[in-house]
């Protein structure tokens, strides 16, 4: 089994002594209950890990390791941004989890027309409630990088993030349950980078689908099944992972 992995600031060199405290300490010594001489793995959540062997563990939040070993993970390529409509309340993070844990780059909460989620004043409430899922389910899976979270997006937003995407080389595919072709007919392993548009229950509306179309995004199916939006990501990126090189490394 590999070792737990925690977060800090700053990932240490190899041969000098990390303490890890507050939340992330606390989780490795009172829930993971790690003792000394196990080994754990700390990272900054932008690529740089380091194998660490534990020291002393000083309270029930503080512990301290000897970096043994430091790496640094670059970034998959290509990128995948997920452009996720808000999810209703009982699977919004879980949206989050999933599409982190099969290895999205970025992902944009979007209020599309059809969202039955609003977040409308508490848009800053729901943002960091996906960016604390993020960190979490990164840990989890042992990822060495933490997807952004970026800032509540409008239909506008999305569209310019869709055409500069186009732009300059990349690729935008709509998962819509009435397309024709599939994922794999796209050329995913050319683009320089892909962004993946993903409705809400409801599903997309035909101005937001003609919107994007008319940009150069591509509607797609995954399937012969309709897959619910919070699960939607994970399986595109799965199929994405093997399509192009991003799973190789």
């Amino acid at each position: 089994m590999s070792p737990p992995l925690f977060w800090a600031q700053t990932v240490p060199e190899p041969g000098t002594d990390a303490v890890l405290s507050g939340p992330e300490g606390r989780h490795a010594v009172t829930v993971t209950r790690v003792a000394v001489g196990e080994r754990i793995v700390i990272g900054d959540g932008a690529g740089s890990t380091a194998v660490c062997e534990v020291q002393a563990v000083e309270s029930k939040d503080t512990l301290i390791a000897r970096v043994r070993e430091f790496a640094y993970v670059a970034p998959p390529d290509p990128q995948v941004t997920v452009v996720q409509a808000l999810p209703k309340s009982e699977r919004s993070e879980l949206a989050v989890d999933l599409a982190t844990e099969a290895g999205a780059d970025v992902i944009v909460p979007w209020q599309a027309a059809r969202c039955v989620a609003r977040w409308a004043g508490k848009a800053d409430k729901g943002v960091a409630k996906w960016r604390a899922a993020a960190s979490s389910a990164a840990k989890q899976s042992r990822r060495a990088w933490i997807p952004e979270i970026t800032d509540l997006a409008t239909t506008t937003d999305v569209r310019a993030l869709c055409a500069d995407t186009i732009a300059t080389g990349g690729l935008v595919a709509i998962l819509h349950e009435e397309a024709t072709g599939g994922l794999r007919e796209l050329p995913l392993a050319q683009a320089n980078r892909i962004v993946l548009v993903i409705g809400p229950e409801g599903g997309l509306d035909d101005g937001e689908v003609d919107d994007l179309t008319a940009l150069g995004a591509e509607p797609v199916l995954l399937g012969p099944e309709i897959l619910r939006t919070s699960t939607a990501a994970a399986v595109a990126l799965g199929a994405i992972g093997v399509l192009t090189e991003r799973w190789s490394r």
